[in-house]
Formats: structure tokens, C-alpha cells, sequence
């Protein structure tokens, strides 16, 4: 079963929690900290392998989460780092933030892998806060959660040549005929409900990836029927081979039907629009063709236009040897296309926190903050001030102060609420 689109949650591991231990010695009455830091979270990863070729395995996989790492113990034993989250996908997949849009990857090269969520450092054990000021800290800090993030996958195929064209006009049947991935082949529209691929290998040892998209309707670029599945992977191919049925059968017009699948291509993507074309002829052997041909001729005197009849397999040796040529002047780097290369980086300063009132309460947000929340250990004294103390230091308390909080008012981060002490 072939599948090019999948969503999932993604949570990467925690990091392990920082040991709070001091050295119980014989004969050592003033033993220092040795409280080992944790391991850090797991990693989730993409990574290309090559041979996979749809997104399928990954279709129940609504939620990946990552090993935590393990905690910190005394004699300053740090914690194992928890082993990465390896999901393996195929060449062309492109991952998507889900929240916003974002194109996060674009996996081309076969070896290439993506970090999609980071885990948590290790929390620090009390040996790590040792000072010639302090050298006996009783607290440390629990481990940082790891990322988490909705992702969307999106798999566009990576193939040499791109055979598109309205339902039926044969693009089956020259895949069938030319390669040896048996497509499923029928004469009712949409019989192609997913890419085939195959592999043409001529005569003088040469070989490309033909894929047979599915067929296109009017209204495609606007999300009707097949059209965005077939135009997201014809973005991906380095040649378009246009198959028109050019002797009309089924009371079709080729001219109209060339000029709706260019007008939905120019509507998706304008990249897509200037790839080399080529038009391919079908069914030269059917009643109809010759007066056809000629007038989408007379039309577009400028297109290169192969005739061909795949059922009767005329016309397609000339056709993948005309294809060949057209690759060889056709650099594989301008199929690649990275979208991340148009992101603009803008560098200003601003508050890593804001305050707002709800109600009676004080609410405060801040990916910092929450973050120090997330790794302080509230039944340690000496953490507890610690965490006082940064807040402070970050200029909480006087903005507090300047917007009116008052001794006694509550303030929450998170779900959790405090009483602020000014």
C-alpha cells in the first residue's frame, strides 16, 4: 500500500535528574558533594534508507516518544544517555512543523537524517554547584523534558521522469511497457490511485526512474480530487513527459486537456511550470489521431511532441531514447528544491518572559522560565531559593513590582500557583 502524507506527536526524552549526595567516608568527617549529573533524553531522528519507497510503516505511529536518559548517582556518577530514536523514512520526504507550517527538512541524499526533537539535558547533581563560596550545595536539578512537536510527513517521490497527464490517456500502459513494475491497468478513470515507479534500462546500459502520477482533473492546485498527491510529486521530477490522448476517444479534446493540466501546474507552483516538457502523442494507431495531431500543432508549434501507440508498443523505443538525451542535459541539483533556503532570520532583542493578569492571578510564560520550573526541585530548600534568586535576577520581581502585584498576590506558571513575596 503506497502512503505520502502521515502526521505524529513527537516527544523526545527527558533528561535524567541530578543526584543530591555528599561522600559518607570513614574518617572523613567533612565529606564534600558528589552528586552525579543525568543522562541526557533521547534524540528523535529522521534518517533516509534507501528501498522504502511510501510512508506506510508509520501510519499507526500517532505518538513516538524517546527513552529518558538515567539519573545522576553519588561518587559523581553521571547518568546514561538514553539511545536516540531512529525513524527511518524514504529518499524525498519532506518534514513539516504541523503547527505552523514550517518546512523543518527535506531529505534528499540517501544517508541524510534530521534531528526533529531534541531531548532534555541532564539536571546537574549538587557536585556540579560546588563554589569555593558554597562548596557543600544541598540541592540539584531535575532533568529538562525533552522536545515535543506535531510534525507532518510529506513524501514526494524522486523519480528522473514524470509521466502526467489527464485519467486514462495511457501513462499505465507505457510504464508496463517500458519497465517492469507491473502498474495496475484498467479503461475506467482513476485507475492509478497512487505513483508507480519503474526503471527504464536501454539498450546501451543506460537507465533512468519513469513515474506514472496520478491522473490530473480540473481543479487539481485547489485540492480536487488526486491533483495535490499528483502535483506534489511532480515537483520532485526532473523531466515532464505530457501524455495526451491525441485520437480523442472518450469524446476528448486534446487541446482543451494539455491546456487544463498546464493551467493547474502554473497554479501550484511556477518551478514546476518551467520544467522541461515534452509531449507524448498516444493512441497514433485509433481512428482520429492524424487531424488531431495536426491542430495541437497549428496550436503550439513550439512544443516537442513524440507520437506513439503504448498498446500497440510503437513509438516507444524513440521516446525513452529522446528522454535519455533530455536527462543527460538535465542537472539532477535542478530537482532539488529547499524551501527553508527562502526563510528570512530577523535578530532582536525581547524579554524572555511576559506577564499578564487573569482575573486575581499574575500569570507568567517564558520558554526559560518554564523550563528552570520544569528542573527545580521544590523539596529542596536551597533549590527552591535558587529559583527565587534567577527569577529575580531576570527581572520578574520588579516588573511584578511596576505593574501593580502586590505582597500576597498569586502567580502562576504553568498550572501551578504561588504566592508572591515581594
Amino acid at each position: 500500500m503506497f502512503l505520502d502524507e502521515v502526521k505524529m506527536k513527537l516527544i523526545a526524552g527527558k533528561g535524567g535528574d541530578g543526584c543530591t549526595s555528599f561522600r559518607r567516608e570513614k574518617y572523613v568527617p567533612m565529606g564534600g558533594p558528589d552528586g552525579g549529573s543525568g543522562g541526557k533524553g533521547g534524540d528523535i531522528v529522521f534518517e533516509v534508507e534507501e528501498g522504502l519507497n511510501t510512508l506506510i510503516d508509520l501510519k499507526y505511529h500517532k505518538i513516538i516518544k524517546a527513552e529518558k536518559g538515567s539519573n545522576g548517582k553519588g561518587k559523581n556518577c553521571r547518568g546514561k544517555n538514553a539511545e536516540d530514536f531512529v525513524i527511518k523514512v524514504p529518499l524525498g520526504t519532506v518534514i513539516y512543523d504541523d503547527d505552523n507550517g514550517e518546512v523543518l527538512a527535506d531529505l534528499v541524499h540517501v544517508g541524510d537524517s534530521f534531528v526533529a526533537a531534541h531531548g532534555g539535558r541532564g539536571g546537574r547533581g549538587n557536585f556540579a554547584f560546588a563554589t569555593h563560596e558554597k562548596p557543600a550545595p544541598h540541592f540539584s536539578e531535575l532533568g529538562c523534558p525533552g522536545e515535543e512537536r506535531f510534525v507532518r510527513l510529506e513524501l514526494r517521490l524522486l523519480a528522473d521522469v514524470g509521466l502526467i497527464g489527464m485519467p486514462s490517456v495511457g501513462k499505465s500502459t507505457i510504464l508496463d511497457a517500458v519497465t517492469r513494475s507491473n502498474p495496475k491497468i484498467a479503461s475506467y478513470h482513476f485507475t492509478t490511485l497512487s505513483p508507480n515507479l519503474g526503471v527504464v534500462e536501454l539498450k546501451n546500459k543506460k537507465s533512468f526512474i519513469l513515474a506514472d502520477l496520478p491522473g490530473l482533473i480540473e481543479g487539481a492546485s485547489s485540492g480536487v480530487g488526486l491533483g495535490l498527491q499528483f502535483l506534489r510529486h511532480a515537483s520532485r521530477t526532473r523531466v515532464l513527459a505530457h501524455v495526451i490522448d491525441m485520437a480523442g476517444t472518450e469524446g476528448r479534446n486534446p487541446i482543451h486537456d494539455y491546456e487544463v493540466i498546464r493551467k493547474e501546474i502554473n497554479a501550484y507552483d511556477e518551478r514546476l511550470a518551467q520544467k522541461k516538457e515534452i509531449i507524448v502523442a498516444n493512441k497514433m494507431d485509433v481512428e482520429g489521431f492524424e487531424e488531431n495531431l495536426k491542430q495541437f500543432l497549428e496550436k503550439y508549434p513550439e512544443k516537442e511532441v513524440i507520437s506513439i501507440s503504448a498498446l500497440n508498443k510503437t513509438g516507444l523505443d524513440e521516446f525513452m531514447n529522446r528522454l535519455e538525451e533530455i536527462l543527460e542535459n538535465t542537472p539532477k541539483e535542478d530537482f532539488i528544491q529547499k524551501e527553508e533556503d527562502e526563510v528570512v532570520y530577523q535578530f532582536q532583542k525581547e524579554k524572555p518572559y511576559t506577564i499578564t493578569k487573569e482575573n486575581d492571578l499574575w500569570v507568567l510564560k517564558g520558554k526559560e522560565i518554564e523550563k528552570l520550573f520544569a528542573m527545580t526541585r521544590f523539596t529542596e530548600e536551597e533549590s527552591v531559593e535558587r529559583f527565587a534568586r534567577i527569577l529575580k535576577n531576570m527581572g520578574i520581581d520588579e516588573e511584578l513590582e511596576r505593574l501593580g502585584a502586590k505582597k500576597g498576590d498569586e502567580v502562576a506558571i504553568l498550572d501551578y500557583i504561588f504566592e508572591w513575596k515581594d
